[in-house]
């Protein structure tokens, strides 16, 4: 183990650096009156929905409800984020409420149903719509809404958000938020940080709708949920399914069958012939149309399937298709610099993904951060497989979580998961939430075909009852694989024997599972122009950009690529860019120079 550099890389207490502000590329170019417009559901897209990005009246309540301040921000970025104008931190013992008067809303058809949609709120958000409460909503990372109709008057309707974040001082899901922000944890946010959009549908809707390919079956399962039942008999409404090609062409059509005592649950196959499958060379996707009744929605899905099999070697290989691929990935955080957890536009999540491709990665893992919809299809339309972390909960304990286990190998699985205390699991409440959470957010994303493995733990971070979370999410997304406790504390369930390596010579673990690499390198490299911080965080510091280069391309050809030979099945570098503090990133934090581009 290279002791020196473990030694250099360990930040016990926050850095007090202050950020100096960078823009990206799009937000120079961000027209205020249309923030990411684009519809923002694309695997349930409708032909009409009302848009409400934009500025919003804001108020900040100190504890015993005096007002600490006010004005207006740009939804959907969070009031920390430079792109907001608000400018300020929200602290655990504060409330926020934005609000936003709805446009003139006409109904389009009698008994039309108005819905509300919030891509993300964090962390603590009840809604009111003329003081009324539509919705209440606990965690910062899912979506959620609410039918407003029966609150909505024929003048001025106005909608109000109450929003608590307790960020790090509580057990609730967090990712790599903290207050004290510093190394390898970023600025706190909080607030609305995604899309909030309005919709009109029929009395009878479509509320969720389920993609699944059956690859080896050569069909496609269709299942949906009704907001209540269709009328039943002859000559009644149905539910239809219709399946298009990448040109338009009809393929094939199914009708839904009703699946429960209910009368609001409909599933059925369609055949898919001549399948042309999905991959990342060839991200070939098929359209799907559903109508119910009087609803219509539209969808897609890729013909592929994921699985762990035995090359003619007897060792387990990631396969695609049943064909062997090595996943060369690379961890992606989500971060940006003005605007945090948002990116600017849409154009900026399609730059990180196709600048990964040109770098020749086929996978990005997601850590311990749920992004909007839209990454996650042009992920599928672009090619990019996509490992999905759940995101951290509990309380952070280090130096024990994350630096005894680097330092003492064993205790990666010689020690037991179900030590709450030791694990920042105490309290029953949190193990509660992130159990559900991980379960919604499996049948949040679980139509994205790009998506190939969920990754419950990451280093121990909260990690608890890993043997029977990794059935429950098995039980629930069977055609996914599972990374169960990516870096330590292996209890020898899920997909993979999956571990970190930054300070040790790279090699392989057999395993009667694949074995991989899912974290790796985090050299750290200052580009001067595009810094935010005079800190330097990172695992191994190279002080010009050649050493640099060197140091990677030397990292990849002596060390990890002869090990695919010996059994490595995939490997994930760290990372995509810069973060504050962390300046290990491919990209500068501002997306404006690549370290590996000559």
């Amino acid at each position: 183990m290279n002791i020196l550099s473990a030694i250099k890389s360990v930040r016990i207490f926050p850095g007090k650096n202050k950020l100096q502000v960078l823009t990206t590329p799009w937000s120079e170019s961000l027209d205020t009156s249309h923030v990411l417009d684009e519809y923002p559901r694309p695997q349930m897209v409708r032909n009409h929905y009302i848009n409400l990005n934009g500025y919003w009246d804001y108020k900040v309540y100190a504890p015993k409800g005096h007002l600490k301040s006010s004005g207006q921000l740009l939804v959907p970025f969070s009031p920390e984020a430079p792109l907001s104008g608000a400018g300020f931190q929200l602290k655990p013992n504060e409330i926020l409420v934005c609000e936003r008067l709805l446009p003139q809303l006409q109904p389009p058809a009698e008994g039309s149903r108005c819905i509300l949609h919030f891509g993300a709120v964090d962390q603590y958000a009840r809604v009111y719509i003329n003081g009324h409460l539509a919705v209440s909503h606990i965690g910062g990372y899912l979506p959620f809404s609410a039918d407003i109709t029966e609150f909505l008057t024929n003048g001025d309707n106005l909608l109000s958000v109450r929003i608590v974040d307790r960020s790090d001082t509580s057990y609730h899901s967090i990712g790599k938020q903290k207050l004290k922000r510093g190394g390898m944890f970023y600025t706190a946010q909080s607030g609305i940080w995604q899309t909030v959009w309005l919709e009109w549908v029929p009395d009878i809707y479509i509320q969720d709708l389920l993609i699944t390919p059956c690859f080896d079956k050569e069909t496609v399962h269709v299942s949906l949920t009704l907001n209540k039942p269709l009328s039943s008999g002859p000559g009644t409404d149905c539910v239809l399914c219709r399946v298009l090609d990448a040109e338009g062409a009809h393929v094939s059509k199914g009708v839904c069958a009703n699946q429960s005592d209910s009368m609001c649950h409909y599933s059925c196959y369609c055949d898919v012939d001549d399948v042309h499958p999905w991959t990342p060379d060839t991200p070939y996707l098929y359209s799907l149309e559903v109508t119910a009744g009087a609803d219509c929605v539209t969808g897609y899905f890729a013909m592929r399937t994921f699985s762990i099999e035995q090359d003619s070697k007897g060792i387990p290989r990631f396969c695609l298709n049943h064909h062997p691929l090595f996943l060369n990935g690379v961890l992606d955080q989500g971060y940006w610099p003005d605007g945090l957890y948002t990116a600017p536009s849409d154009e900026a999540l399609m730059y990180d993904i196709k600048k990964m491709k040109e770098l020749g990665f086929n996978l990005i893992r997601k850590h311990v951060k749920i992004e909007p919809a839209r990454w996650y299809y042009h992920c599928d339309r672009l090619g990019m497989i996509v490992w999905q972390d759940m995101v951290n909960g509990g309380k952070y304990l280090a130096p024990f979580m994350t630096w005894l286990p680097a330092l003492f190998p064993k205790l990666k699985t010689h020690f037991s998961d179900r030590f709450y205390s030791l694990l920042g699991r105490k309290n029953i409440h949190g193990r509660e939430d992130f159990e559900r959470e991980c379960l919604e957010t499996a049948a949040a994303l679980r139509s994205f075909p790009c998506i190939s493995t969920w990754v419950l733990f990451n280093e121990g971070w909260g990690q608890f009852d890993s043997k029977r979370l990794t059935k429950k999410l098995k039980d629930m997304d069977s055609g996914r694989l599972i990374d169960s406790a990516s870096g330590w504390f292996d209890r020898g369930q899920g997909d993979f024997k999956s571990e970190h390596n930054y300070f040790e010579k790279l090699s392989v673990i057999p395993d009667k599972r694949a074995f991989v690499i899912s974290e790796y390198g985090g050299y750290a490299c200052q580009i001067k122009e595009h810094i935010s911080t005079k800190a330097i965080y990172g695992y191994k510091i190279y002080p010009t950009l050649e050493q640099f280069q060197n140091a990677y391309f030397n990292l990849r050809r002596t060390e990890l690529e002869p090990l695919i030979e010996q059994g490595l099945c995939g490997a994930v570098y760290t990372q995509v860019s810069d973060i504050e503090d962390e300046i290990n990133g491919l990209l500068t934090y501002d997306r404006r120079f690549c370290k590996l581009d000559s």
